[in-house]
């Protein structure tokens, strides 16, 4: 459904831009605001009432077609996110499992105490001497 909405999203993004490219301009937009329009300001920006032609309602309905699936894609899209913190993912993957501390069993106060299934390293063999002076 996600993919479906989202390539219909494309599709009429394409479809609106060919629409506003095959549009005629309407003026000198932007730069006719400076002054020497032939008309006042008010005029020029409100603008007089024109016609609709069929690519300015294209236009229209293709834009809010886009508004519409954006928005209905961004609401599917942040129901399907889980956690998005790294750390948080590392923790949920691999549980932590403590093990205890088995204090020593009667031993000496220097003793260590040992964790089961851990045996202590063998002490390291005496270095051997060889005959010499």
């Amino acid at each position: 459904m996600f993919y479906l909405l989202l390539f219909l999203l494309l599709l009429d993004g394409a479809l609106m831009g060919v629409i506003v490219l095959l549009q005629a301009g309407k003026g000198g937009g932007l730069a006719a605001m400076g002054g020497g329009g032939g008309g006042t300001m008010a005029d020029q920006l409100i603008g007089g009432r024109q016609a609709a032609t069929l690519l300015t309602k294209a236009t229209w309905i293709t834009g809010g077609i886009f508004l519409g699936l954006a928005l209905i894609l961004s609401v599917i899209s942040s129901r399907a996110a889980t956690s998005s913190s790294v750390l948080q993912q590392e923790f949920q993957q691999q549980p932590l499992s403590p093990q205890p501390i088995v204090p020593p069993a009667g031993g000496e106060q220097g003793e260590t105490p040992s964790v089961p299934g851990t045996e202590p390293a063998p002490p390291p063999p005496p270095p051997t001497t060889t005959g010499g002076n």
